[in-house]
């Protein structure tokens, strides 16, 4: 019996496990592959760019390079098939004194964007809920000089 048990475990394990898979998977697919992605971050950068709020943050920053990474980085926790090449998100935002308003009007202009693409407000949350927890690894006091 108990190997019966152990059996129904992994099986549920593994059951369990392809669903998480298929779930990000879908949200790859609903945000529109790797195109759609593409077209989500292009649109992304432009509000960024006209965002009075975040703007400057991006003075000197390689904008073709930026939006390489966002692809990658929203392909890849959206489950696609991507891989980042960049940097560790903490190191790289620790010394910009990025603070949370400025975090949370980069989301809501992302949100902008895929509402001008015209994705369901269930995939923009889907992809929402994955971003946020970066912000402990954007957000930090300005350093001081």
């Amino acid at each position: 019996m108990k190997i019966y048990s152990f059996i129904l475990a992994i099986l549920l394990s593994f059951n369990t496990a392809v669903h998480a898979q298929t779930g990000a998977a879908s949200l790859y697919q609903d945000l529109g592959n790797e195109a759609g992605i593409s077209k989500i971050v292009d649109e992304s950068i432009i509000i960024f760019l006209q965002d009075a709020r975040i703007k400057d943050t991006f003075k000197e920053t390689n904008i073709p390079r930026l939006a390489q990474l966002l692809k990658e980085q929203f392909c890849v926790i959206s489950g696609g098939p991507c891989k980042y090449s960049g940097d560790d998100m903490k190191v790289v935002h620790q010394g910009l004194g990025i603070n949370a308003a400025q975090f949370y009007a980069l989301a809501e202009d992302v949100q902008i964007a895929m509402d001008k693409l015209g994705i369901s407000s269930a995939t923009q949350n889907r992809l929402m809920a994955l971003l946020a927890p970066m912000k402990r690894d954007i957000v930090f006091p300005k350093p001081r000089t």
